[in-house]
């Protein structure tokens, strides 16, 4: 990936979109593609095929998390999707996550945080700290339903799998594993990878609600250290 990132901005505000453009070319990235709504931002991806779209979530038309699902459904070439917004744990943004975005952004975002933002999804990392993710499942998961739900979806895992996607999804980060579980960090990436793929994830962020929403961890839960949940 030594090219530069290729990028389509979807947000119906102009100063927003031309804003953006502006910080992104600064920094030697190139915007392909604006789209006013959700409906122009699917028709766009498929026309220009950008490596991240930074995506509204509140647009006319199609919103941004009816885009977001059908240009993550399907597709054999996905690119990755940042959700813009104005509210902090805006709830579209964790049924946003959930669809398969790549993290996401306030729009007050500072310049060197965007171009920061788009190297780093584009390279396949999650944007989102999975402290972040946790204050939203927290908020907006609805738990119950069936109770085998958690054997049937972590089953291909195994027990060691297990106890890092739970680790991961307190929120340590591959050196905090490998320190926890006396691993390598290799060896933890791996195990990471493994995970993801099993079931059929998208990145980091997808792997925290999904530790949640099966029931491997608990809404409150908190790792060892005493860290601050919020609530």
């Amino acid at each position: 990936m030594t090219e530069p990132p290729r990028v389509l901005i979807a947000d119906d505000q102009t100063l927003v979109r031309t804003g953006f453009r502006l910080i992104l070319g600064a920094d030697g990235i190139d915007v392909v593609a604006e789209a006013t709504n959700g409906a122009e931002a699917v028709d766009a991806v498929r026309r220009t095929r950008p490596d991240v779209v930074l995506m509204d979530v509140r647009m006319p038309e199609m919103d941004g998390l009816e885009a977001t699902r059908r240009i993550l459904t399907g597709a054999a070439e996905q690119p990755r999707v940042i959700i813009l917004t104005t509210f902090d744990l805006d709830r579209y943004v964790y049924a946003a996550l959930s669809a398969g975005a790549s993290g996401f952004l306030l729009k007050d975002v500072t310049p060197e945080q965007l171009t920061a933002a788009v190297r780093t999804v584009r390279t396949g990392d999650a944007l989102l700290a999975p402290a972040i993710t946790r204050r939203l499942v927290q908020r907006f998961t609805r738990r119950g339903g069936d109770a085998d739900a958690p054997h049937r979806d972590l089953a291909a895992l195994t027990p060691r799998e297990l106890e890092v996607l739970g680790l991961l999804a307190r929120g340590l980060s591959n050196a905090e594993l490998a320190a926890r579980l006396q691993l390598a960090e290799a060896t933890v990436k791996t195990h990471v990878a493994r995970i993801l793929a099993k079931l059929g994830l998208r990145d980091r962020v997808q792997a925290v609600i999904v530790a949640y929403e099966t029931g491997l961890i608990s809404v409150g839960e908190q790792d060892g250290d005493g860290a601050e949940e919020d609530g």
